[in-house]
């Protein structure tokens, strides 16, 4: 019921964004268009402004994963699969409200808030695309996918070429960018000096795991 409700407030929200902002005002008027009570909405979006655009940007990152589901990834380099989910998850974001949160979201107050829900974009692609490392590798990964989407949304809003067709090649040499660094990687884990360096000095790095997801926690119950 609660979800139903904070989809309600936050679908009624949308259109007020453009000219309140992701602000308190945004969120009254959320709730007197959706009829629901202020106190209501101020339970499920206790931080007012700031909680709606990130239930935003989360909102965004569910459309991109059901979106990558029906893409037929098969034939396509690993790269590109990475550079087709994050064209699917501006796909699914209107430029004006993204703009508004990040205007919000880089305030420094809010800036933790901020590079939590741009990792959370990255998590969820390397998820999407069925991710498995569960050591160093998972938190490089996020790390710079992180960074890569970070960089592609500044392009993005900016970009005034024809089906953005000037932030699709940012993105493609950002993502080269990355697997320059991934192939040096492994490089240096190949060379003797690599594997002298992983066998001592920094052999500690075995020792770092990947967080475990809700679904895989004990005791939670499974479909």
């Amino acid at each position: 019921m609660q979800d139903t409700q904070a989809a309600t407030i936050l679908q009624a929200a949308l259109a007020h964004v453009p000219f309140d902002g992701w602000s308190e005002a945004t969120l009254s008027a959320a709730a007197a268009d959706s009829g629901l009570s202020p106190a209501l909405a101020r339970a499920l979006f206790p931080r007012g402004g700031v909680d709606l655009a990130l239930a935003y940007h989360r909102a965004g990152d569910a459309q991109m994963v059901q979106a990558l589901a029906l893409e037929d990834l098969a034939a396509l380099r690993f790269r590109d699969r990475i550079a087709r989910a994050m064209q699917l998850r501006l796909s699914v974001a209107e430029r004006e409200l993204v703009r508004r949160g990040s205007t919000l979201l880089s305030l420094p107050q809010h800036a933790g808030d901020g590079a939590k829900a741009i990792w959370g974009t990255a998590d969820a692609i390397w998820a999407a695309l069925g991710d498995t490392s569960d050591d160093i590798n998972w938190y490089s990964k996020r790390a710079s996918l992180s960074a890569v989407y970070g960089a592609t949304v500044l392009f993005w809003l900016g970009d005034d070429s024809g089906d953005h067709a000037d932030t699709w090649a940012f993105l493609d040499r950002r993502i080269d960018n990355v697997m320059q660094f991934e192939k040096a990687k492994a490089a240096f884990a190949a060379n003797p000096l690599g594997k002298a360096l992983m066998a001592g000095p920094l052999k500690v790095l075995e020792r770092i795991s990947a967080p475990k997801r809700a679904e895989d926690l004990p005791g939670r119950n499974r479909a």
